[in-house]
């Protein structure tokens, strides 16, 4: 029994300190981590359910109160002479949100009768301000029915509300007016019309669809024939560069069915041209 004794004794005080406080420690260590395991676990919900109390509020409540409801409105890009009537349908619509519930769909409804609108948009200004931006439609060509002249925007639709009389346009013959526009060879024409770049736009002439496409006359008598619409403003730019080509002294046409591969018929060089 002594020796027994002895034994046990011996291999206490040969085992490491570290691993006899490793023992003594081990299972007070592990039961401190549980309760606080616990209390992170019931401090993460009660966050997670005032997260979910202040968004209820702001949706149910302050997003729509009248802290924040509109009270003044800017409308820009407006300038046609239905303007007065489109400002007062948006700021009407506008008059039912708030700045931070902006409908836009509802803004762009609100004038969805006038066909000089092309797209809505709308910034808030907080607490009580509504900035509306308007994207109108601008007149590219007149169309000649029934012995009147309508001006027609680039995507075909038709702008009744502007004055003809003063526009200087070319005229797109044989057009059928449909729900508001046009379509098959009057569309063609309008949309490469509509794709031009300012200083281009003001030397064409006149547009006819002919030989399978889209034809533009300059002023100057150059003829563009671009085929078919798409790709209308490479096909402009295309024709920008020969005609600015100081090489080139007069042509008869620029071929711009393929637009990285332009060809010009008739074409002399300058004489100023080494």
């Amino acid at each position: 029994m002594a020796t027994d004794a002895a034994r046990i004794g011996a291999r206490r005080r040969l085992a490491p300190r570290g691993a006899r406080r490793a023992r003594r420690g081990g299972r007070s260590a592990a039961s401190r981590a549980v309760p606080r395991r616990r209390v992170w676990a019931r401090r993460m919900l009660a966050l997670a359910a005032l997260a979910a109390a202040l968004a209820a509020a702001y949706m149910l409540w302050f997003r729509d109160s009248g802290l924040v409801a509109i009270k003044s409105v800017s409308v820009t890009g407006l300038s046609s002479q239905d303007a007065q009537q489109i400002r007062a349908d948006l700021k009407q619509a506008a008059a039912g949100m708030t700045t931070l519930h902006v409908r836009e769909a509802e803004l762009a409804a609100a004038v969805r009768d006038h066909p000089t609108v092309a797209s809505v948009s709308a910034a808030a200004r907080f607490p009580t301000g509504l900035d509306i931006a308007v994207t109108e439609r601008r007149p590219v060509a007149l169309l000649a029915v029934d012995g009147r002249d309508r001006p027609v925007a680039g995507d075909g639709t038709v702008l009744p509300t502007i004055d003809a009389s003063s526009l200087e346009l070319p005229t797109i013959e044989g057009a059928d007016i449909s729900h508001g526009g046009v379509g098959g060879k009057a569309l063609a024409q309008a949309e490469v019309l509509g794709a031009a770049p300012a200083p281009l736009a003001r030397l064409v002439e006149s547009s006819s669809h002919r030989r399978g496409g889209v034809e533009v006359q300059l002023a100057d008598g150059i003829e563009l024939r671009f085929g078919d619409p798409g790709e209308a403003e490479a096909k402009w730019s295309a024709a920008a560069r020969i005609l600015a080509d100081g090489g080139l002294g007069s042509l008869s046409y620029i071929d711009l069915s393929a637009p990285e591969r332009p060809a010009v018929g008739g074409a002399t060089a300058s004489p100023g041209a080494a």
